[in-house]
């Protein structure tokens, strides 16, 4: 991995889908949590303000890195160039992932 390396991460976030941009993405030292260093923004033009990655650059100042967990995240690609972060709505857009889970009243079979 050099410097150069660029990510584009998708998780939701309560009801939002974040789509951020990163230098530094690994497993990290929290089981079940992927850690997210140096996150990127675009430049910034002063004739168009992009709300979206406003509330992102706010929401994140002054963070070193976030630790998202693992079931949040969408997916993760490695891209040429850093786009511009955004928020969205994930009303109708994103589906869960499922999880094994036994249904109610469901007992072990024994061998």
């Amino acid at each position: 991995m050099t410097d150069a390396t660029i990510y584009r991460i998708t998780f939701v976030n309560r009801a939002d889908v974040y789509e951020i941009y990163a230098r530094r993405v690994s497993q990290g030292g929290l089981f079940g949590f992927v850690e997210v260093e140096e996150i990127l923004f675009g430049e910034r033009s002063k004739i168009l303000i992009d709300s979206s990655e406003e509330r992102l650059k706010s929401e994140f100042e002054g963070v070193r890195r976030i630790f998202i967990p693992l079931h949040s995240v969408v997916r993760i690609d490695e891209v040429d160039k850093a786009g511009r972060g955004r928020i969205s709505s994930s009303e109708g857009t994103v589906t869960a992932f499922p999880l094994p889970v036994a249904p109610p009243g469901a007992k072990p079979k024994k061998e």
